[in-house]
């Protein structure tokens, strides 16, 4: 009885065991396949079948893990890669098999007997844009190359049709003998070509560039269909670290009608160390954790497939929940966090706070008052009285404007002293009156007056021309960099020379009275006003463009209505997101050490935000508070966020994107120079500024300063928006240790110094006086015992021990970068 029983047992327990096995083991997945039908038209046409599962409960592309299959041979084929190609008229079934499930696509095909030519623009165009003829280093660069001159990116079908059929003696493209024509000859490598073999003698695009001239190169075939727009499928995909996803451009035109033109469309990835792209659309996922946007650009037309790749770190889901929420910038944060599997860094404590909010929103490390007073505050609300403390210092103004005098003042030799003098006065006076910055942008755009009398207007007596005027407002104030459309269509955006110089038409009107640029004195005022005519002509065409925006609808110029005013009424209103994105953006990098769109003012699709909806936050804040630069600095350095900790922890190591921890920063040069001279007790002194002046208050980079040109301040001849080096030089550590000015101010008998020296404080009290004054922190136990170590010293000098280290503490890591 006893041997049946254990039978039993040992036959559930074995059942049990199974059934857990059989649990373990993932269901397999139905595939789906994209697109469900397929209608082919004509006998150049073909179609990209994409095959998709799901694994992980993620979609993940099995195309080149199938099987298809044609039941129709004669009608059409189907290679392994999943691409269908007609072969006469009729409709077939393709059954794409996984070995487990079939699963059967529709195709037709229609008007493969019917002889239609080929059309320049729609069918041969498309080609020198794939391979990359007209590009800039080879037919599309200003004089071309071997005599064969293209426009870059196919901007001008026009002038790339006449190079090919009519110049060179009509030699490139020869109808009465087509496989003569130079073209042919070259891009199949038949004689020398420096640009390789492009099209191999047995391939489609050789055979239809080949039809094509014999046709007799048709510039256009009448009723042919205009392109729309290009849509790309997927549009969004997470992938696994090495996995591939093949992608599918489509074609849509003015007459309805769809064409997949994968391999004629050029790839590009935003981050190819995270995600690759080949030319045939097939992305691969790197080994890194990242994301990156994925461009298919056809004829001018762009469409993205947004791809993230995931750590293989497991954080549980009420991880994040738990997580502390002070705004809504600790939320978004942290979902990005979680779709990576990121744990932020630990929060930082009172001092590290302290240091890193006064350097972000005045300029300048805290003093040893404010240090102590801030440290032995038990109030829990202490964090945001500081900011509100700090947002009311004078230092501010002069802070946020030093920023803008970046992207905004001219070289003095070029404008004249005056004018640049009154411009710095106009632009430190907004901020010290915390104007907000959309009128702030408005005063700005639509200035009129003298140059001695209304700083604002310097920038149109430095930018002359619509064109010049144009690159700077559109970069500054939309994040759109214009600077190519003026010649070419932009290579990785949506706008062309019709943007561009329709939006150089609101400059037309700007009249100027004076004796105008004498550089390098320039000294006579300037009148600016609006004039009563003026007009801007396409390079190309040479017709006379209308004021338009980039986007949206504004109302109509009056007569003798200044068009800078539609200009600027457009750029700051609800319909234009870019003004207050970007200007989000640019505080958001000054504060967090990285925008959240790099380069901060360069928005567009192949350029993707690391966040996408905190900058869609951000902007809508931004909006909301009316602009208001106090108010939405508080909101960023009050959030949780702000105050993480830059040391990385286990999970959090290579990220530097998404804010899991903070970017240290290596102190800008006004604000080191400001620091250093808080520290030493002495201010650096500046010609053509008063006395006590410091760094910040510079109203022009020409005044001469070795501190601040070894630390990376722009370079005074360059023309705004003016670029700083950020990165660390071997020139900075020797200025820091070798500096004889800054060391002559340290022996300063009115130094800090000689001042601490003379005082009955003792070691100890010094050495917290130094640490406070240095790092906004006291010295930890070891560090005062080392202090006072050295005064202990048998001969040592009292001030020339707090010289040396003061001197010490000046070139630690701690004090030179924000952390």
């Amino acid at each position: 009885m006893k041997s049946l029983v254990y039978q039993y047992l040992g036959c559930l327990i074995l059942l049990s065991a199974l059934s857990a096995q059989a649990a373990e083991v993932p269901s397999k997945s139905s595939i789906t396949v994209y697109p469900e039908k397929v209608v082919l038209t004509g006998k150049r046409s073909r179609q990209q079948l994409l095959v998709s599962g799901t694994q992980k409960k993620q979609t993940i592309d099995l195309t080149r893990d199938v099987k298809f299959q044609s039941d129709q041979p004669t009608i059409l084929q189907v290679d392994e890669s999943g691409v269908v190609h007609p072969l006469s008229n009729g409709s077939a079934t393709v059954t794409v098999s996984d070995g487990a499930q079939n699963i059967k696509v529709l195709v037709e095909v229609k008007d493969f007997d019917k002889q239609t030519l080929i059309d320049f623009e729609r069918d041969v165009h498309p080609m020198f844009s794939r391979f990359h003829c007209n590009g800039g280093s080879c037919h599309g660069k200003q004089r071309g190359q071997g005599g064969f001159q293209l426009s870059m990116f196919a901007f001008d079908p026009e002038f790339d049709y006449a190079a090919l059929t009519k110049e060179s003696r009509g030699r490139r493209a020869f109808p009465l003998a087509p496989d003569q024509s130079l073209v042919l000859l070259k891009g199949a490598g038949k004689v020398p070509h420096g640009g390789g073999k492009k099209l191999p003698e047995n391939s489609s695009y050789y055979r239809l560039m080949e039809q094509w001239i014999a046709e007799g190169a048709t510039r256009a075939v009448a009723e042919t269909p205009k392109l729309v727009k290009i849509s790309a499928y997927p549009t969004e995909r997470i992938m696994q670290p090495k996995t591939k996803q093949q992608m599918v451009v489509t074609a849509h035109y003015s007459d309805g009608s769809t064409r997949d033109v994968t391999d004629l469309a050029e790839f590009m990835s935003s981050e190819s160390v995270y995600v690759s792209v080949d030319e045939q659309g097939l992305v691969t996922a790197g080994s890194l954790m990242g994301e990156a946007s994925i461009m298919a650009r056809y004829m001018g037309n762009f469409a993205s497939l947004s791809v993230t790749v995931p750590s293989d770190n497991s954080v549980p889901d009420q991880y994040y929940t738990k997580l502390p929420r002070k705004n809504f910038i600790d939320g978004l944060v942290w979902d990005k966090l979680k779709k990576y599997g990121l744990k932020p860094s630990e929060p930082i404590d009172d001092a590290t706070y302290l240091r890193r909010v006064s350097i972000d929103v005045i300029g300048r490390t805290p003093t040893a008052e404010e240090a102590r007073a801030f440290l032995q505050d038990p109030s829990p609300s202490k964090r945001e009285r500081l900011v509100d403390y700090l947002l009311e210092q004078p230092e501010y103004g002069d802070h946020w404007a030093n920023k803008w005098a970046d992207l905004l003042r001219p070289n003095p030799y070029h404008v004249g002293i005056k004018t640049v003098l009154n411009y710095d006065a106009w632009i430190r006076q907004s901020f010290h009156q915390n104007k907000p910055l959309n009128q702030f942008t408005y005063e700005l755009l639509t200035a009129k007056g003298g140059t001695w009398h209304n700083g604002a207007v310097t920038m149109f007596r430095d930018r002359r021309k619509p064109e010049e005027l144009t690159t700077i407002v559109s970069q500054l104030f939309l994040g759109i960099r214009l600077s190519c459309a003026q010649c070419h269509h932009h290579p990785s955006e949506v706008w062309g020379q019709d943007d561009f110089y329709s939006f150089a038409a609101y400059f037309a009107k700007i009249g100027r009275k004076g004796r105008g640029i004498s550089a390098p004195i320039s000294g006579s005022e300037e009148m600016v006003f609006t004039a009563n005519s003026g007009s801007v002509r396409h390079p190309l065409t040479n017709e006379v463009l209308e004021p338009r925006p980039l986007f949206g609808e504004v109302p109509e110029i009056k007569p003798n209505q200044d068009p800078r005013d539609i200009l600027a009424e457009w750029i700051i209103s609800p319909q234009n997101h870019f003004f207050a994105e970007v200007n989000a953006n640019r505080i958001w990098a000054d504060l967090m050490g990285r925008g959240i769109v790099e380069p901060i003012d360069d928005f567009r699709e192949s350029n993707p935000p690391t966040n996408a909806p905190l900058i869609k936050a951000l902007g809508k804040l931004f909006r909301d508070q009316k602009f208001d630069m106090k108010q939405f600095i508080k909101t960023i350095v009050t959030s949780h966020v702000y105050s993480l900790s830059a040391l990385p922890n286990e999970t959090n190591v290579g990220d530097t994107r998404n804010y899991s921890r903070h970017y240290r920063q290596r102190l800008r040069a006004e604000v080191l120079v400001d620091s250093v001279s808080e520290l030493i007790g002495v201010p650096e002194t500046f010609s053509a500024m008063p006395a006590g002046s410091t760094a910040k208050q510079l109203w022009t980079h020409r005044v001469s300063s070795v501190f601040l040109d070894s630390f990376g301040r722009p370079d005074p001849n360059q023309d705004p928006p003016c670029e700083r080096t950020t990165e660390t030089t071997v020139v900075q550590v020797l200025h820091m240790m070798n500096s004889r000015d800054m060391y002559s101010r340290i022996q300063s008998k009115n130094g800090n110094s000689a001042k601490w020296a003379k005082s009955k404080m003792t070691p100890d009290q010094i050495v917290e006086e130094i640490y406070l004054t240095a790092y906004s922190r006291y010295p930890t136990i070891e560090e005062k015992r080392l202090g006072r170590s050295l005064f202990e010293e048998e001969g040592a000098n009292r001030q020339q021990v707090i010289e040396d280290l003061m001197w010490a503490l000046l070139n630690t890591p701690e004090y030179l970068f924000k952390n």
